[in-house]
């Protein structure tokens, strides 16, 4: 434990200063100088403060569902904390990148480009991040069992936790598209510097998720099968869509997010992919109870040879209803 400690700790010193050399080389490189009564420090301050609590809103949702899967089976915070995990992983791979793109265009376009071009660059980011998001969450919808054995199922880790954080992962990716918008679409308020409605929304997303934490838990205790734990990740995802909806609701009375016939055309066309994908996954699958008795090596080469032309799958019946490569770049 200690030595993953510190590896934590030296990787993010090593990601501070690779950048370095970089920033020099650009003449960029920061030169702090202490002036809080600055001006532009006062201004940033300001914006930043509430953006601060806004983008801690999830993880308050997931101190509180900790807080409750505590009192629940043994297991249940483990279950929870493996399946979240996984899910950081598109989210973070691709929902932040992009998000971090897309801050810096949206702020050009808004203070000199104008609001034609703003909402041509909200209205890609949108599309490419559905790109990115539909295919990862019915990926991870019907892969979790497997993924979940291949990274975790040895030693005390069994098939039974297997299956528990699987149904977790399951509730907690139906919500990834809503998770990855809400990155894009709060940056549309964040770059027109409106820092104040994301939080105001945030709010309201997460007294939803406390309120759906209970309402589904004691549903599940009192008339299903289905293990409680199940429901946190159930609310954290219904929460994530109550929170990207009303952004984008705000952004389309302020008439910042048009989602015209192209979108509505990308889209259905995406879903598409995504059905033929999944199909493919669904027929391709093997019996789940054979995983736990191969070793590691031989699950990930059974698990490449389902992501992989999954992957291909997707590209490919994309490629056939004409989405090319210049469609998705900026």
């Amino acid at each position: 434990m200690h030595a993953l400690a510190w590896g934590v700790l030296l990787a993010g010193v090593v990601q501070l200063l690779f950048q370095l050399p970089f920033l020099y080389r650009l003449g960029l490189l920061p030169k702090p100088v202490w002036g809080w009564r600055q001006s532009g420090v006062q201004k940033i301050i300001k914006l930043m403060i509430p953006a601060l609590f806004g983008s801690s809103v999830a993880q308050i949702n997931l101190l509180f569902d900790t807080f409750i899967a505590s009192f629940l089976v043994s297991g249940s915070v483990s279950w929870l904390y493996y399946s979240d995990r996984l899910l950081e992983f598109p989210l973070g791979v691709f929902g932040i990148a992009l998000a971090t793109v897309v801050l810096p265009n949206l702020s050009e376009s808004h203070f000199r480009q104008g609001k034609a071009h703003f909402n041509q660059t909200l209205d890609w980011a949108v599309q490419l991040a559905l790109f990115i998001a539909l295919p990862a969450t019915f990926g991870l919808l019907l892969l979790a069992q497997p993924i979940l054995s291949t990274l975790f199922q040895y030693g005390a880790f069994d098939e039974s936790d297997t299956l528990m954080a699987t149904l977790s992962l399951m509730a907690y990716s139906l919500g990834l598209p809503a998770f990855i918008l809400i990155k894009i679409l709060a940056n549309a308020f964040y770059a027109r510097q409106d820092s104040k409605t994301p939080v105001r929304i945030g709010i309201i997303a997460m007294l939803v998720n406390m309120v759906l934490n209970i309402v589904f838990v004691i549903y599940l205790l009192n008339y299903t099968e289905i293990p409680a734990h199940v429901g946190l990740a159930l609310a954290t995802s219904a929460s994530a869509y109550v929170n990207a909806g009303m952004l984008a609701l705000s952004l389309r009375r302020e008439q910042y997010l048009p989602l015209g016939r192209n979108f509505v055309t990308n889209l259905l066309k995406i879903l598409l992919a995504v059905a033929g994908m999944s199909l493919w996954l669904y027929l391709a699958s093997t019996d789940i109870s054979q995983w736990s008795q191969w070793n590691w090596s031989l699950r990930l080469i059974e698990l490449l040879k389902l992501i992989l032309p999954a992957i291909l799958s997707y590209a490919l019946l994309l490629w056939i209803m004409g989405i090319r490569q210049h469609h998705l770049l900026r």
